[in-house]
């Protein structure tokens, strides 16, 4: 992109999460400052430019005025043992926790014990909500809410793919009495119209990440135009991709859910020089600054540097 910076990094997870062991992104500077653009490597073609608008928000055109400044936050529980997971709950000073469930090559039997675990941390007042990724289908999904049900559940994230499945399993778990909100995250940020699962009545909960859904004002318009009340989200971004999601929901009339912006924990360094994580339960809306010193341990090597810029330069193209 003439006339403006970018940087490619490459940065380790701590533990592998949502099938990655490493994050890879770039960051594009602008007048406004600079924004992050690391579209998961499963998104494709026109899929991507929300993610690019996203960032070009970002950098030029900075945030919408904001209503709080803080919010609250949930940790992010990874497919751990039932011990790694209650010590990472107990320690992240954060009441709500989402677990991950349905990882591959795992069993219904891993997912209770990682939910008790976490349970018993968080004690009877704290909140779990668990995200399934879409793995299930109706019956299994069906099967494995009744028994995490009684965990007390928040909610459970996209335990099917589809919108229609999604209708589907509430209208199941409604008739079986079984009391588990359904959220909807890739039904809408990889829907061609996200407003389709409220129209099917898929979801009671919508989750917003700024990045896939083309930025912080487009949020905020599906926020107001969807008529579910909404969680926000990360896509696993650095503190730079983290500050757009807490412009999102710094901007949000309202804020029923604790958010899940806490993930910069899962990544082994940042680019920022006081990262964007959680004290006491919630991020600070505040500005960054980039870290001279993290963004030389950070840089991608040249072959990863290079894909990214010709990912880049196909997307403006269809921008």
């Amino acid at each position: 992109m003439p006339g403006r910076e970018t940087f490619s990094y490459d940065i380790g997870m701590r533990t592998r999460f949502r099938g990655l062991s490493r994050r890879q992104g770039m960051l594009l500077s602008g007048p406004a400052g600079w924004g992050e653009w690391s579209p998961f490597l499963d998104y494709q073609g026109a899929e991507l430019v929300p993610w690019l608008r996203a960032a070009l928000e970002a950098a030029d055109d900075g945030w919408p005025d904001p209503v709080r400044d803080r919010v609250p936050v949930n940790c992010t529980v990874p497919a751990l043992g039932p011990a790694q997971a209650h010590l990472l709950a107990e320690r992240s000073g954060c009441a709500t926790a989402k677990v991950k469930v349905a990882e591959p090559g795992q069993r219904l039997a891993d997912d209770l014990d990682r939910v008790e675990a976490v349970r018993a941390a968080l004690g009877p007042q704290g909140r779990i909500r668990v995200d399934a990724n879409g793995a299930w289908d109706v019956d299994t999904a069906e099967a494995a809410l009744r028994q995490l049900d009684r965990f007390d559940l928040e909610y459970a994230e996209q335990p099917c793919a589809s919108i229609e499945e999604l209708a589907e399993l509430r209208l199941r778990l409604a008739r079986r009495g079984v009391d588990v909100p359904i959220a909807a995250d890739e039904s809408i940020r990889r829907a061609a119209d996200p407003y389709r699962v409220a129209e099917l009545a898929g979801a009671d909960i919508a989750v917003l990440k700024v990045q896939p859904l083309g930025g912080v004002r487009a949020c905020l318009e599906i926020a107001e135009r969807i008529g579910l009340p909404v969680v926000v989200s990360s896509a696993l971004e650095t503190s730079v991709g983290i500050r757009a999601g807490l412009a999102l929901a710094a901007a949000l009339p309202e804020l029923p859910y604790a958010c899940g912006l806490n993930t910069v924990p899962l990544l082994a360094d940042d680019l920022v020089c006081d990262p964007l994580i959680a004290r006491a339960g919630a991020i600070e809306v505040r500005e960054i600054r980039l870290d001279p010193g993290r963004l030389t341990a950070a840089r991608a090597d040249s072959g990863t540097a290079d894909f990214w810029q010709a990912r880049l330069v196909a997307t403006e193209a269809i921008r």
